[in-house]
């Protein structure tokens, strides 16, 4: 990971304009090649960002950042007062517990517990910032990344949104869907995931271990 800390002027271009006037400011690039602007102020929330896949070309003064939807991000350096990188090695990911570990077992197992049709494509699919928990396909044969924790919470929809980012850049897997599901799911990560197009299942642990499928449908 590199960390810039620089005064700088911004112009991005794309999906709209926007502008910000020069001033001092942080720029956090990552291994996989994303960038975000943050100020000091406004929590974690970026400023503006570019999102993997992407080209970064680098001058002495400049930083152009170009996507497959023709964005561009223009960072102009005026000053430079701190430019270093860190190596994080390899993330491990987030490491699932016992119940977590076993729902994925039963999912994987019958995956029409989760939707009617759905089949398994893959357990653990890996993506570059980790492995999404199965990858599935229904009837139309529509791919699904399912992500499943034992309790559903923000922070868990806002990893299969990111999971989903990477696979849906893969021409094979175009359109590729999310669906999040947990033994129970917090309200703000229902509405997260409305947002984000992600599906949402609760399902009964002691149900799914005595064979016993919710009478639930997703879709």
């Amino acid at each position: 990971m590199r960390i810039i800390v620089a005064e700088c002027t911004v112009n991005y271009s794309g999906k709209l304009s926007a502008h910000l006037p020069r001033a001092v400011r942080l720029l956090i690039v990552k291994s996989d090649g994303s960038i975000s602007i943050h100020s000091d102020g406004g929590a974690y929330k970026p400023m503006n960002w570019m999102n993997s896949p992407n080209v970064m070309v680098e001058s002495d003064d400049a930083i152009k950042v170009t996507n497959p939807t023709d964005e561009l991000l223009e960072i102009t350096i005026h000053d430079k007062v701190s430019d270093q990188s860190f190596d994080f090695g390899i993330e491990p990911s987030l490491q699932k517990d016992g119940v977590e570990a076993h729902l994925q077992e039963l999912l994987a197992a019958d995956p029409e517990v989760i939707e009617p049709g759905f089949k398994l494509v893959k357990r653990e699919f890996m993506t570059p910032i980790g492995p999404v928990d199965l990858l599935c396909q229904d009837e139309d044969n529509s791919y699904f990344a399912v992500e499943i924790k034992r309790r559903g919470e923000i922070d868990g929809v806002e990893q299969l949104a990111r999971y989903l980012e990477f696979i849906d850049s893969d021409p094979q897997y175009v359109g590729v869907k999310g669906v999040f599901v947990a033994q129970s799911i917090k309200p703000q990560a229902k509405v997260l995931a409305e947002k984000r197009s992600i599906a949402c299942l609760e399902v009964d642990y002691d149900l799914l271990r005595g064979i016993e499928k919710p009478q639930q449908a997703l879709f």
